[in-house]
């Protein structure tokens, strides 16, 4: 690395440290000033802020890897961890989960299901899975952060020998308990601040570098020595049932990758059509379920209104997808014709490694201080991921374990330093896991087929039908949970053979997911019909504020008695078309940068025209329909709970 570019990455880092000082003062007043800014920033920088914490190192390596390999048809693959729930944030959920007033996703419980034995399952429930996926997360984030660091700055360069490194850290564990702790000293002064101020400046930088990668990109290749360098109909949007793409006369080793069956050293994906498909299917339920307890519903939750959770959402599609994706096309062209001949030669020698992409294309390609400048964004994009995961972390432990079964009239101060120990302890445990793992691939695994499933039928159900209780929640969490964990064992050799027996070699999306559905289905509503339904005032008091669609006219009936001036929501519809149009506008989004860099100019013409006919659509359907911004929104009342009595 030229010195202008460790400079302007070092001077990223004193800034960010700095900033976390200035704002100390303001997080320290008290727990919602520390876990959601006080409920005082506007919308669309909570959305900029939320739109940058989902952009990651590891993640725009595997986005960059997608692209090269299955060309633009692997924007259909970005629904693995499905982008688009943020349009159903956006459309009616976010709405709906701002309606509720509280500080975490746990604390909504209390909301649904009132105060009894089987909201208190449910809470615990819920606290527990947003613990282990922040730490889960911080695990995956530690091994990319040091393998992309590591990457760049050779260890000798430092004057350390790695022989004085303790027991078996790597220079790659170095640099990354390195990076954490700076990013740590920032996230615990300066809490929910900390994490919108440095996305704010996480989004300039992030800007800054797509279009600088994007322009060198299309400077450096044309049209005619992309398409030589990969096979026929890689830049092609749509597909057919069979993925039509052949490596065999640039990289064959990829066809290995496009074809092999999953758990044999290949995707799974040549049924492309049917793959697609389940993974819409599994994203639209996903997405149903709402907000994952983790900074996903801490930002919905920290704006002012229900009216500014939805326009927040909006900003965040923006914010997390054109920069991104632009950023990614330009690394990914180059990528392509530069550094097909050493990927080939991996292939030769047995083992293609495609998360040397994204270092290699920065190192090789880009001129100095534009290095400097992306480096300092990707940091800033694993900064940003970082400090809002272990915010949301804390105030899970502070809000809903310690202030809720231990001292519930704690002084706010008291509660703002706990905070900080939680924070610091939070980032221990995802140093220690990572350290213990060294793949990200296998913490990947296991937030994919266990954490994620496990969340979405009972998050789904709680929204739509008025039946549902804190018990059926909790057993479908359990259900849901545990049966991802035996798929996940009887897949891995290395258990089953200690048993004699062979592994089960099940894609996640084909087969595991339906499982887990169709059992922490099964257990949801058998538990529910078991055990009595929630109180009335409770299920009449949701309905009220939260003004959901679904299975509620019994509820609705009884709240009418009441005041028959009551009305049901007949959004359903409108709510779906605009999801629908929302998908199609945030398809656009993506696939319009992609054609531009890799200079297909007619398609990037009629993605941005989808984008302003969907944006036009959008304004009418869903932007006028809105709620008045001077509305009013009071939190529920809820009966006091006898545990905390």
């Amino acid at each position: 690395m030229h010195p202008l570019d460790i400079a302007i990455v070092v001077a990223y880092l004193l800034m960010m440290v700095a900033v976390g000082w200035v704002v100390a003062k303001l997080a320290g007043r008290n727990p919602e000033s520390y876990f959601l800014a006080g409920k005082s920033l506007p919308w669309w920088m909570i959305g900029i802020a939320h739109g940058s914490s989902g952009l990651d190192i590891s993640g725009t390596m595997w986005f960059v890897m997608v692209l090269f390999v299955y060309g633009v048809k692997g924007v259909w693959l970005l629904w693995v961890w499905p982008l688009f729930n943020v349009i159903f944030r956006m459309v009616y959920l976010g709405t709906w989960v701002r309606r509720s007033n509280v500080l975490t996703g746990a604390e909504w419980m209390y909301t649904r299901f009132g105060r009894s034995t089987g909201t208190e399952l449910a809470y615990l429930s819920m606290v527990v899975y947003a613990i282990v996926s922040v730490v889960g997360f911080l695990s995956m984030a530690y091994i990319g952060i040091g393998k992309f660091t590591a990457s760049f700055i050779p260890f000798e360069s430092l004057g350390i020998s790695a022989e004085w490194l303790p027991g078996n850290m790597a220079p790659a564990d170095f640099f990354a308990i390195v990076v954490m702790l700076i990013a740590g000293l920032y996230c615990v002064v300066g809490g929910m601040y900390s994490v919108v101020l440095n996305d704010m400046i996480q989004f300039a930088l992030i800007v800054i570098a797509a279009v600088i990668i994007g322009v060198i990109a299309m400077h450096a290749t044309t049209a005619q020595d992309i398409l030589e360098n990969v096979p026929a109909n890689w830049d092609n949007l749509f597909f057919g049932w069979q993925l039509d793409l052949d490596w065999s006369n640039t990289i064959p080793k990829l066809n290995e990758k496009l074809y092999n069956p999953f758990g044999q050293g290949g995707d799974g994906y040549s049924i492309f059509g049917l793959f697609v498909l389940m993974l819409f299917l599994k994203g639209v339920l996903v997405s149903m379920a709402g907000p994952t307890p983790n900074y996903a519903i801490q930002h919905v939750l920290s704006t002012r209104s229900p009216r500014e959770a939805a326009l927040e959402n909006l900003m965040m599609a923006i914010a997390s997808l054109a920069p991104r994706f632009l950023l990614i096309a330009g690394i990914g062209t180059l990528g392509i014709v530069y550094f097909g001949p050493e990927l080939r030669e991996m292939g030769t020698a047995g083992k293609v490694d495609f998360e040397q992409i994204l270092p290699s294309v920065v190192n090789r390609y880009l001129p100095v201080g534009a290095k400097g400048l992306i480096l300092a964004g990707l940091l800033a994009a694993f900064m940003s991921t970082f400090v809002s995961t272990v915010n949301s972390g804390a105030a899970y432990i502070v809000n809903d374990i310690y202030k809720r079964y231990i001292n519930p009239h704690g002084t706010p101060r008291r509660y703002v330093i706990l905070s900080y120990l939680c924070s610091i302890a939070i980032i221990a445990l995802g140093i220690a896991f990572g350290f213990a793992t060294k793949s990200v691939h296998s913490i990947t695994e296991v937030l994919v087929s266990v954490i994620v499933p496990a969340f979405v039928i009972p998050n789904v159900i709680k929204w739509h039908w008025w039946r549902f209780n804190g018990y059926g929640f909790f057993a479908g969490m359990v259900a849901g949970t545990l049966s991802a964990l035996v798929l996940l064992f009887i897949g891995k050799p290395e258990y089953m053979s200690h048993l004699g027996l062979e592994p089960i070699r099940l894609h996640p999306v084909y087969v595991t997911f339906p499982i887990i559905m169709f059992l922490a289905t099964i257990a949801s509503i058998g538990v529910c019909l078991l055990t009595k339904p929630e109180d009335d005032a409770v299920l009449k008091s949701f309905y009220r504020t939260v003004r959901p669609w679904g299975f509620w006219k019994p509820i609705l009936e009884k709240c009418q008695a009441e005041e028959p001036t009551i009305q049901p929501n007949r959004d359903f519809w409108r709510d779906w078309f605009n999801v629908i149009v929302g998908i199609i506008w945030e398809l656009a989004m993506v696939a319009a940068p992609i054609f531009l860099v890799i200079q297909q100019y007619s398609r990037a013409i009629i993605g941005a025209a989808v984008f302003a006919v969907t944006s036009l659509i959008l304004k009418f359907t869903w932007y006028n329909h809105l709620e008045p911004a001077e509305k009013p929104t009071e939190a529920m009342e809820i009966a006091p709970s006898p545990v905390a009595d």
